[in-house]
C-alpha cells in the first residue's frame, strides 16, 4: 500500500475538522519485519536526499512537530531521522519559555534556532505553543509581560495567527521550506501510553503529574488545534495530520512527508568547473605516482 503525503495534508481554503481525521488507519505493513524493512528503505532514501540537500546548499528545511502529550513526537523524530548525518540536522525541543525569552516577542526564541541553508531544522514543539497551550491556559498570556491592549483575548489569537503566517511566508520567500506535522492521538491511546510509562520503570522518567492535569483540557486542546490548523495551513507551509495511535504507521507517514518535502526542492550537486577539473586532474597525477 503506497503512502501518499497529500492524503494527510490540510488544504488551505477548505474547512478542516479534526474530528473527521482518524487517529488510526489500516497498517501499511502486514508484519513487523515488513515494517522494519520499509522504514529502513525510507531512512536510506532520506539520507541520500539529505546529503544532496546539504551539498546543494540552496534551501533550508524546517520540520515542526506538534501534538498532545505522548503523541510520539520524540519517537518519530528519532526513528525517521536515524540515518541523517548529524552535521546537516539540528533538533530543538521547546519547553516553557525562560525569563529572558519572555522579554521578547513570542517568535524570538525559535527564530534564533532556524536552520541554515543546506540543513534540516527540527522543532519538537514550537512557536505554535503560543496559540495552543497559551490559548487553553490564558493565565499564561497574562504573565507574559504584554501591555493590556496587546493581550485582548478577543483579538490576540487571530493576530498571532497572522504573525505566524507572515513569518512563515517570509521564511519561504527566503529559501526556508516549512513543513508542519501534527501527530493526531486519541484520548484512549494517550491513556494507554501513560499507563505504560507508569508500569515500565525504564519509562517512568517520561511521566509527570502535569500530564494527567492536562488531560482535563482534552476538548479545549482539540478545539485549539483545529482552529490553529485551519488558520495557519498554507500552500507554501502546509500542515499534515498524521494518525498517531499506531506508532509504526505514523513513522512511515512522517518519513514519506519529509522525503516528499525534500524532493519538492530544486536541488543538485554543485557542478565542477573546467578550471576545477584541471586542478583535480593535476592532483590525481601526483597521487598515482
Amino acid at each position: 500500500m503506497k503512502i501518499q503525503s497529500d492524503d494527510f495534508r490540510v488544504h488551505p481554503g477548505k474547512e478542516f475538522r479534526l474530528g473527521d481525521r482518524p487517529t488510526v488507519i489500516k497498517p501499511f505493513c502486514k508484519s513487523k519485519k515488513q515494517y522494519r524493512k520499509t522504514l529502513e528503505s525510507h531512512v536510506e532514501e532520506l539520507s541520500s536526499l539529505q546529503q544532496l540537500h546539504y551539498a546543494s546548499h540552496r534551501y533550508a528545511l524546517l520540520l515542526i512537530f506538534q501534538g498532545i502529550d505522548a503523541a510520539g513526537k520524540d519517537g518519530a523524530i528519532r526513528h525517521v531521522m536515524s540515518g541523517v548525518n548529524p552535521e546537516g540536522c539540528e533538533v530543538y525541543s521547546f519547553k516553557q519559555p525562560s525569563a529572558e525569552e519572555l522579554e521578547h516577542d513570542f517568535l524570538w526564541r525559535t527564530t534564533c534556532r532556524l536552520p541554515e541553508r543546506g540543513r534540516i531544522g527540527i522543532f519538537n514543539r514550537s512557536y505554535y505553543e503560543e496559540v495552543l497551550v497559551v490559548r487553553v491556559h490564558p493565565e499564561i498570556l497574562r504573565n507574559e509581560g504584554l501591555a493590556e491592549e496587546l493581550r485582548d483575548e478577543k483579538t490576540v489569537w487571530n493576530e498571532r495567527y497572522r504573525s505566524i503566517e507572515n513569518f512563515e511566508t517570509h521564511l519561504h520567500l527566503n529559501g526556508t521550506h516549512v513543513v508542519k506535522i501534527f501527530l493526531h492521538l486519541s484520548e484512549e491511546e494517550q491513556r494507554k501510553r501513560f499507563l505504560e510509562r507508569i508500569d515500565d520503570p525504564d519509562k517512568n522518567w517520561k511521566f509527570s503529574l502535569a500530564d494527567i492535569h492536562e488531560r482535563k483540557y482534552w476538548k479545549q486542546y482539540a478545539a485549539a488545534f483545529e482552529e490553529c490548523l485551519n488558520a495557519t495551513t498554507t500552500q507554501a507551509s502546509p500542515w499534515f495530520v498524521v494518525p498517531a495511535d499506531d506508532k509504526e504507521n505514523a513513522r512511515l507517514i512522517v518519513s514519506r512527508i519529509v522525503m516528499d518535502a525534500l524532493k519538492e526542492l530544486k536541488m543538485s550537486y554543485p557542478k565542477t568547473t573546467e578550471k576545477r577539473k584541471a586542478e583535480l586532474k593535476a592532483i590525481r597525477k601526483l597521487l598515482v605516482k
